[in-house]
């Protein structure tokens, strides 16, 4: 046994020196990286000079210090080139606001204090600990709050931050930092922040300064959480009241991120060696880029709340929907469709309160009024950005009133061609207004766009013409209008919201006046327009389909209103070359017959408080006696209807037979059916004479071999005014 025991501690001594020996190895390595790191930082002048600011001392000398000098040109280089680090940010941000380097080196590092990557949430909260005591100048406080409001979406997490709400608030009364404080508080504000001591501080301040925007803006928030508390009267949809200053520190961030992304782009197409390839992935800009979720709260906090990137189904929406955090950066909403679920389901007040603040400066200062530059790339971003709105507003069926805020100011601008689809359709989803305000934001600005634009307009692919667009965008928007009242019926005298995040009504009388509005509008746009462009056929189609939802609003969406096409709609689609056109106008008139005759029995019976004017009955009869007289009765142009033109004229015109020119065998739409119809018939027959299709049975047939060919617009016409039925004529 001890031979054994012996032998075996033999055995294990090698096994033991190559351990000790590897254990020596790994230790001595990380000595040497951990030497290489050091002499790396040592060597670094970025590294160097934030090793020298972490060290100056209150009292130090600023004027004629080459070294401090020295120091804060390096950092300020990197910082603009590519950004600081967070430890970088929140040293940076302390010596600044201690005014320990003095008050202009403080305004110095607070200009370049630009963040790669997030911002430390205890840096904001050190700053605002500065704030109090009270030291700083006023430029330099309103600097810092410019600044944390500029790097806001960047704080890495605001639970803490909200914890000193109380503390930021005192700040309100100060009046060259109440507008910025206001901003920052709107940002932070939720339930339990609402306090009626902070209200009334606010009305008081407003009484002093008056209604500032911001103060309202704040108000709004307040009201949204407890609305019995802030009994103020707040605008529903009023202008954006936080301006933006801080465009010099965007301009400089966004350069730095995209910078940032550039590399890593051209990092990652090295790591995965794609050779005779181009790295020209496309770089998005950071202000219109739909920011991804994150929570407003941290991971270890204690409150018990569900993140809704956590989410990942409807069931485990419904099942934590009571205990769900919105996060932190409210535009993130708009990419998630679980949290467009939220939205619905709960229609939280405050959510798209937040929300349309968000849309709205990004749709103000970082479209409208931003520089023109980054070409093709820049409005492939905007383009992606507002399709995203798009897809949003289809989800919730509604629109944001800060695109409807953002459209009124672009039309008016607006070339016609830029972002035409989604502008259009974001047009297509504003809500109803009265007809006043309809006419001055919409319609006038349209007007200009519709006649100084072309029917064709080609880009990569053929589209839709600015013209056609315009009435398809009106059409479009006329179908919502329609179809929201046909869900929630309008009775006349009581007022019905619009909308349940907005305090805006609506009426029977005013929804009669405005959809009358718009229905005059497109007709004198349509009447134009085709006279401008020799009655172009795509732009006659597009109108019809206008009236096609026109003809029908009382039986379909039981809105007491019946607007007839104006002659300049009416004749050049009777007398239109193609059949299918034709054929649209007689389904119209079928459907104008039916609302005119439920609109006149309802009437008889008392059921409806509006009652259609007589001169809407007599302008579809003339219409509809001339449309029979034509097809019909072969009697186009006499004297007396609406379509008279004088004899002498028509005799100049040398066409035999002017009278029948128009009729459902001679007309130009229907004369190659006619031909065919001939031919079948009477195959022997080498002189084709049409007037035979006329004689005795012949018609009737005629009649059926043209409704086999798909009019059934036009059969159903002819089967109601004049009683003939595809159906009548026997073998």
């Amino acid at each position: 046994m001890a031979n054994l025991s012996s032998s075996a501690d033999l055995a294990s001594d090698p096994s033991r020196e190559l351990l000790e020996s590897s254990i020596s190895g790994l230790s001595n390595r990380s000595l040497r990286v951990a030497e290489n790191v050091r002499k790396k930082g040592e060597t670094n002048p970025f590294q160097i000079a934030l090793n020298y600011l972490s060290n100056v001392q209150e009292g130090t000398v600023v004027r004629g210090n080459d070294e401090l000098e020295r120091n804060l040109v390096v950092v300020e280089t990197v910082a603009l080139h590519h950004g600081l680090p967070p430890d970088a940010i929140s040293l940076l941000l302390d010596l600044a606001l201690s005014l320990r380097a003095g008050g202009v080196t403080c305004l110095r590092i607070l200009k370049f204090l630009i963040p790669s990557s997030v911002v430390p949430q205890e840096a904001i909260i050190r700053g605002v600990s500065w704030l109090c005591v009270g030291k700083m100048t006023v430029n330099a406080q309103v600097l810092f709050l410019r600044w944390v409001l500029t790097v806001f979406d960047l704080i890495d997490c605001k639970d803490q931050l909200r914890s000193i709400y109380g503390f930021i608030f005192s700040f309100v009364t100060e009046e060259n930092l109440c507008p910025f404080v206001c901003h920052l508080l709107y940002l932070l504000t939720m339930k339990e922040h609402v306090q009626p001591y902070r209200v009334r501080k606010l009305v008081d301040i407003q009484a002093q300064m008056g209604r500032q925007p911001f103060l309202m803006q704040l108000l709004a928030v307040y009201k949204v959480f407890w609305p019995e508390l802030v009994t103020l009267s707040v605008p529903s949809q009023m202008r954006t009241g936080f301006k933006n200053y801080n465009s010099t520190w965007k301009a400089a961030l966004n350069a730095v991120q995209k910078k940032a992304r550039a590399e890593a782009t051209a990092d990652h197409s090295l790591s995965v060696e794609l050779k005779g390839k181009s790295t020209s992935r496309k770089r998005k800009q950071h202000h219109l880029e739909v920011p991804g979720l994150s929570s407003a709260f941290d991971t270890s906090s204690e409150r018990k709340v569900y993140r809704l990137q956590e989410l990942r189904s409807f069931t485990q929406l419904l099942q934590n929907i009571h205990n769900i955090e919105l996060p932190a950066q409210m535009g993130s909403l708009l990419g998630s469709s679980i949290a467009l679920h939220y939205l619905d389901c709960v229609l939280d007040e405050s959510a798209f309160l937040r929300l349309n603040f968000w849309l709205g400066h990004s749709l103000q200062e970082e479209f409208l009024l931003r520089p023109e530059d980054g070409g093709l790339e820049s409005l492939s971003e905007i383009s992606t950005f507002l399709n995203t709105i798009l897809s949003s507003q289809k989800f919730l069926q509604e629109g944001f009133f800060s695109t409807e805020s953002f459209l009124y100011k672009f039309l008016s601008v607006w070339d016609g061609s830029l972002l035409r689809p989604q502008i259009l359709d974001l047009l297509s989803h504003i809500p109803m207004m009265t007809s006043n305000y309809l006419r001055m934001f919409v319609f006038e600005p349209l007007v200009q766009l519709y006649f100084t634009s072309n029917v064709f307009f080609k880009f990569l692919a053929f589209t839709f013409s600015p013209q056609c667009s315009v009435i398809e965008c009106l059409n479009s928007m006329l179908l919502k209008w329609l179809t929201w009242h046909s869900v929630n019926p309008l009775e006349e005298g009581l007022e019905h919201s619009i909308n349940p995040n907005t305090t805006v009504t609506m009426t029977l009388s005013r929804l009669i006046d405005t959809v009358t509005e718009l229905v005059n509008f497109v007709g004198c746009l349509a009447t134009e327009g085709l006279h401008l462009e020799n009655c172009h056929i795509l732009l006659l189609n597009h109108t019809l389909n206008f009236y096609e939802t026109v003809c029908d609003m009382l039986v379909k969406y039981n809105l007491p209103l019946v607007i007839m096409p104006p002659a300049g709609v009416f004749y050049p689609a009777l007398l239109a070359t193609d059949s299918l056109t034709v054929d649209r106008l007689g389904y119209i008139m079928y459907r104008y017959r039916k609302n005119l005759t439920l609109a006149k029995k309802q009437e008889q019976q008392n059921e409806q408080s509006f009652h259609i004017s007589r001169t809407t009955y007599q302008d579809f009869n003339k219409q509809l006696v001339a449309m029979v007289n034509c097809l019909w009765n072969s009697k186009s142009f006499l004297p007396g209807t609406t379509n008279e033109i004088n004899e002498h004229l028509l005799i100049q015109s040398k066409v035999p037979k002017y009278r029948s020119r128009f009729d459902l065998v001679h007309h130009p739409a229907f004369f190659k059916y006619a031909i065919e119809f001939h031919q079948k018939c009477w195959p022997e027959r080498m002189c084709v004479d049409l007037a035979d299709i006329k004689v005795g049975r012949y018609w009737s047939w005629y009649m059926e071999f043209l409704f086999c060919q798909g009019f059934d617009g036009l059969n159903e016409f002819i089967q109601v005014n004049t009683g003939q039925s595809s159906t009548s004529s026997s073998n």
